[in-house]
């Protein structure tokens, strides 16, 4: 379904991952690092073959590339743990004061700040010197981002010394389960969609650390455009956007005058006027077309599901129409309503983008109906995974394994070149 998994690895300095917190097990679930502790205290190695899966019939993989990079930060040992441990406390006040005197710095002069970042950057560089990296002496293999994967499929296999690594499970199996989930799905709308543009609006459903993984997994997955510049950064491109209804309050609830204020400021853009805000969605467009004309690329019909567009409610009052099928938020009458009205009047270069609950199975019922939308724009139901779907698991398959676990041989998997990875981001 993707065109893009036989594009370049992105290389781990685009992650800009937060290497001491990595190394030291703070993000990791505590029993992984308990885990190393206790297998660094046997004094010999323990070489195990790993294996990721997850439990959707085609699933499209994504978070490969972030996850070694994780590898690349993560995988090996202090050569002296306590002196490490001591240190990272120390990193991790260090830290704090650097923020709260960054969230300050009109009142915060250089000479203030600086010994406080010469203190960090101290403990980072002997946090470093004693870091000993595994990362080289990993054997792994594994499929491409945007690469299909069924249920119990292995989409990587690592073999290496199990202390190295344990404690980088939690992040790496959230890595790819955040990614496998947005590019299935965002692949699933966009097969819907039938050659229509796809834009992801979901931002505002993730916290916003999430947002450039987001981002390339729903253009991995065939998303036209995204939301935020920061969803665009590891494919380079940036954040695209309509009219907002917090413009619209602040022009006295004139959706013209926000329209016409947008095209003014940003003449470069084509505006797509958000039109819904009095729930008059039909009307509102047709005035904005008229009054902008050709400028005007498109309206957005985003009314609310709790809401039936004065339109169709006041064919239905005067029994011109009957109150069957939807008639609440967007739906196939209101955007046909909106078509037929823009044509009407003169205006049939004016495209209709809808926003709202949009949902692969939505868009295929308003495509089967051949609903004359032009765009969709979605957003929550890219980051679904009710039921568990899409999440990963990464077991312990050789030389020993869990009941119920065995390894899963697989010609699709392709070896990684770790010293190729390693060497990309040297000085």
């Amino acid at each position: 379904m993707s065109h893009r998994k036989d594009l370049p690895r992105l290389t781990p300095d685009l992650f800009r991952l937060p290497i001491e917190k990595i190394r030291a097990g703070y993000k990791s679930d505590t029993y992984f690092n308990q885990t190393r502790q206790i297998l660094m205290g046997t004094g010999r190695p323990h070489r195990v073959t790993m294996q990721l899966f997850q439990r959707e019939d085609q699933a499209m993989v994504c978070g490969i590339d972030q996850v070694l990079a994780i590898l690349h930060a993560g995988t090996g040992h202090y050569s002296d743990a306590r002196r490490a441990a001591d240190l990272f406390q120390e990193y991790l006040l260090l830290e704090r004061e650097a923020y709260r005197l960054w969230l300050n710095l009109d009142q915060c002069s250089y000479e203030r700040l600086e010994p406080v970042q010469r203190q960090r950057f101290d403990v980072s560089a002997e946090l470093a010197r004693l870091w000993q990296s595994g990362f080289t002496s990993l054997r792994i293999a594994s499929l491409a981002d945007g690469e299909m994967a069924d249920a119990y499929e292995p989409v990587m296999e690592i073999e290496g010394d199990l202390e190295q690594f344990v404690h980088l499970e939690t992040l790496l199996v959230g890595a790819l389960t955040d990614g496998t989930t947005v590019a299935t799905n965002t692949a699933r709308v966009v097969e819907a969609a039938a050659g229509k543009p796809v834009m992801m609006f979901g931002a505002r459903h993730q916290g916003h650390e999430s947002q450039a993984g987001s981002g390339y997994a729903a253009w991995m997955g065939g998303a036209r455009g995204v939301s935020t510049d920061e969803q665009g950064e590891w494919w380079g491109s940036k954040g695209i956007g309509t009219i907002p209804h917090a413009l619209i309050a602040a022009m006295d609830g004139d959706t013209v005058q926000a329209t016409l204020a947008f095209a003014e400021v940003f003449p470069d853009l084509a505006p797509v006027s958000l039109v819904d805000f009095d729930n008059t969605s039909v009307e509102t467009g047709l005035k904005v077309a008229r009054k902008l004309g050709r400028r005007l690329w498109g309206v957005r019909l985003d009314t609310s599901r709790d809401l039936i567009d004065a339109s169709i409610y006041q064919a239905i009052q005067d029994g011109t129409e009957a109150a069957r099928g939807e008639t609440t938020g967007v739906t196939p009458r209101l955007v046909t309503r909106m078509r037929t009205a823009l044509d009407q009047a003169g205006c049939d270069w004016v495209r209709i983008v809808v926003s709202g609950g949009m949902t692969a199975e939505r868009i295929r019922c308003f495509e089967a109906q051949k609903v004359p939308v032009d765009a969709y724009g979605v957003g929550s139901s890219l980051l679904e995974r009710a039921g568990g779907r899409f999440e990963y698991t990464q077991d312990v398959v050789r030389p020993n394994t869990k009941r119920g676990r065995v390894h899963v041989a697989s010609e699709r998997l392709c070896p990684v070149d770790v010293q190729g990875l390693a060497s990309s981001v040297a000085l």
